[in-house]
């Protein structure tokens, strides 16, 4: 009976995700509730042990704890190869930095954890020193922070391996800078690669819409670049609709919509990308009102993690999340200080 009842409880959460999901793809708040129904699917899959219960949640807290452990100095070493691959900049000490401050929530947590064992401290009034108030307030912060972006996280994979359609008009391919001022990055390759492969799964191949404008270091648009690999690389001239003005991820999107609406017919479209600059980008599409599904090309797993710290960052600091971020946090830190002044 239990197990029926678990299940079920798990199935309404998926409900909603789903029905959230379909809505819209781009809205933030699928973010938690994807990580609820994975969360409601805990008690049922616990369930399934019967008798063996308390080994399968003793085995899980022993798993999350080591894989807990090992993130911070995951994160630091992906930090220490992205400054000697990607060179000394801002943006490349996201994932080192990130290590860093989990390392330090977690010491204050585990000191905390054993400082408040009366065993170790029979005196009570060290939970009212300074000390013991500001390692809470970094443990919660970081613990707060570090979960904020793993919800974020599972959703934008989660968008990765979803089932999607094959059967597109239009591919508009998210334009990078060139190197030298004519050179395709990797990382530009990679999204025209990934539009490549789209093109030619599809039945009825679409028309493609490289978009990137001329930036100030570079010596021809990045659209015009990005047309020449793709005719290099077999697809028809006339199935290549250049957007060459635009300078920003939003103009992109927004100049290739104008294509798009001077054209007539079915416009099925799909945007390719950074696998992990699709839901940002999706959230972009949603403010100009395009309708498009998101892909993800592949990028350097080394690369990855900062990217991704990166678009959480920019998705939080838009007005919006970034009130609901802090409002969240303050939340925990209230409930700290009740906890601790009760």
């Amino acid at each position: 009976m239990h197990i029926l009842i678990f299940f079920l409880f798990s199935v309404c959460f998926w409900a909603v995700l789903l029905h959230c999901f379909q809505k819209d793809r781009s809205r933030y708040r699928n973010c938690y509730l994807l990580f609820l129904a994975l969360l409601s699917m805990i008690p049922f899959i616990l369930s399934l042990f019967g008798d063996n219960m308390g080994s399968a949640v003793f085995a899980v807290f022993i798993t999350v704890s080591v894989a807990l452990f090992i993130v911070p100095f995951f994160l630091i070493h992906n930090g220490i190869i992205m400054l000697r691959r990607e060179g000394k900049h801002l943006s490349h000490l996201l994932s080192l930095a990130l290590g860093a401050a989990i390392l330090v929530g977690e010491a204050a947590t585990v000191f905390l954890v054993v400082k408040y064992s009366t065993a170790f401290t029979p005196d009570r009034s060290f939970y009212r020193s300074g000390w013991f108030v500001a390692g809470s307030l970094i443990s919660v912060t970081v613990i707060y922070g570090s979960m904020t972006f793993l919800i974020f996280m599972i959703y934008t994979l989660f968008l990765q391996i979803i089932p999607r359609k094959n059967d597109f008009d239009y591919v508009i391919i998210h334009g990078a800078g060139l190197l030298h001022g004519d050179q395709l990055s990797k990382l530009l390759r990679d999204r025209l690669d990934k539009a490549i492969t789209v093109y030619r799964r599809d039945p009825t191949p679409p028309r493609i819409i490289p978009s990137g404008g001329k930036g100030a270091d570079e010596t021809v648009p990045e659209a015009e670049a990005m047309k020449q690999y793709l005719i290099g690389q077999g697809i028809p001239e006339s199935d290549i609709l250049p957007e060459s003005a635009s300078k920003t991820t939003l103009e992109n999107l927004r100049f290739s919509k104008q294509i798009l609406d001077g054209l007539e017919g079915r416009k099925y479209t799909a945007l390719v990308t950074s696998n992990y600059h699709v839901y940002r980008a999706l959230r972009y599409c949603r403010k100009i009102g395009l309708n498009c599904t998101g892909i993800g090309s592949r990028v350097a797993f080394y690369y990855w993690p900062s990217a991704m710290i990166r678009e959480f960052i920019a998705i939080h600091a838009e007005k919006k999340h970034a009130v609901l971020f802090a409002a969240g946090w303050l939340l925990c830190i209230a409930a700290l200080l009740c906890i601790l002044f009760a």
